[in-house]
């Protein structure tokens, strides 16, 4: 068989393809080879053999690849930068106190109690002009209103009263919520927002109001919970055989079991620092005071202990009920409950227990029985 010139050509050229292939192979080998031999039969530390030196081999080519500057520090021990640390926080809290911001006092403008709003006024707005505008609308709001002020330096608000003819930049406004009385109404909030929007913009004050709605809804959830805690428990102390007491042996007892007659005619038991624990008052409807007690004659005594206004109650009602006691004994009376009758122990104990629970309720509200707050609210 013969071979044409075509099979001659093609046997040629695989013959040169498988030639170029094995050459290549043998070149990839041989540099194989060589870089083999190069990491492991050179000088290349070993992490597990050679321990520190190898460390001190690392540090030798670290130092060869460092560029040229200045050294940077070395890191201290971490019990410095604990140290350190606590160095800095004692700086925060070394901050002078007239560089933080002082906060608005609750008794005039508290973020429960009341819808507090904010003007800020580039130029500083004179007092005796703010007054004037709010006189318009300010009575008609329903509840307590009260413009509190400052600037920048001041390192406290202050109450905006009828003497004071600065100029400020900083202005609170606060509208109590609810009291006794109940919540505050739509119609006043609209009256209170509307008002002091006009004296933002006769004065050209920056003013951001709450919602409306939201607002109202604050107001009515407050007085729900205000009033399912708003108990006032009363003992009575009679003459035992139905006749009077006379006011003269009266005030004596009376002031010796640590009562003192105030101005509105009420006998008060006061704590350490001046607030109220419980009241004494006439059973009928005359008052007391110094020249009626000389004449005055009385069916009996009324005894009143207000629960969210005496920080604790359970100590206020154990005081109101020694005291009654002690007249009643001073005077030759009987102690009884609100619908005379006979104040039993099972009673006592059951008047104990609903005043430390509705304070414990009050306390998880956060209104705090006696505080700042729940003076506002309970009156």
């Amino acid at each position: 068989m013969q071979i044409s010139d075509l099979q001659i050509a093609l046997i040629g050229a695989g013959a040169a393809g498988v030639a170029m292939v094995w050459g290549y192979n043998v070149w990839q080998d041989r540099r194989h080879r060589r870089d083999a031999d190069r990491i492991f039969n050179g000088k290349q530390p070993d992490a597990l053999l050679d321990g520190e030196a190898g460390d001190a081999g690392r540090e030798d080519a670290e130092s060869e690849r460092r560029e040229p500057g200045v050294a940077e520090p070395a890191p201290e021990p971490m019990t410095s930068m604990r140290e350190e640390a606590g160095a800095a926080d004692t700086v925060v809290a070394e901050v002078p106190p007239e560089s933080v911001a002082p906060q608005l006092p609750p008794e005039w403008a508290d973020e429960v109690a009341d819808c507090v709003l904010h003007l800020t006024a580039a130029e500083p707005i004179s007092a005796p002009a703010v007054r004037a505008m709010q006189d318009v609308w300010a009575a008609d709001c329903g509840k307590a209103l009260r413009w509190l002020m400052r600037n920048d330096g001041d390192r406290a608000w202050r109450l905006c009263d009828a003497n004071d003819s600065g100029r400020y930049a900083q202005w609170a406004v606060s509208l109590q919520l609810a009291d006794r009385r109940g919540p505050l109404s739509d119609s006043d909030l609209a009256r209170f927002f509307d008002g002091v929007q006009q004296v933002a913009l006769q004065t050209g004050a920056r003013l951001e109001l709450p919602s409306r709605g939201e607002t109202v809804l604050r107001a009515a959830s407050l007085d729900e919970f205000c009033a399912a805690v708003d108990i006032q428990f009363v003992l009575h102390v009679v003459e035992a055989g139905g006749g009077v007491f006379p006011g003269t042996k009266l005030r004596g007892v009376a002031e010796a079991a640590g009562l003192v007659l105030e101005s509105d005619g009420v006998f008060r038991a006061r704590d350490a620092v001046g607030g109220e624990l419980f009241s004494v008052a006439n059973l009928g409807a005359e008052r007391f005071d110094g020249e009626t007690l000389k004449s005055l004659a009385t069916n009996g005594l009324t005894l009143s202990l207000d629960v969210p206004r005496v920080a604790d109650g359970v100590a206020a009602f154990d005081r109101m009920l020694g005291t009654a006691q002690q007249l009643a004994a001073a005077l030759g009376g009987v102690l009884v409950d609100a619908q005379r009758a006979a104040l039993a122990d099972a009673m006592i104990a059951a008047i104990r227990t609903k005043t430390a629970e509705l304070q414990q309720r009050m306390n998880d509200g956060g209104i705090v029985p006696g505080s700042v707050r729940a003076l506002r609210l309970f009156s």
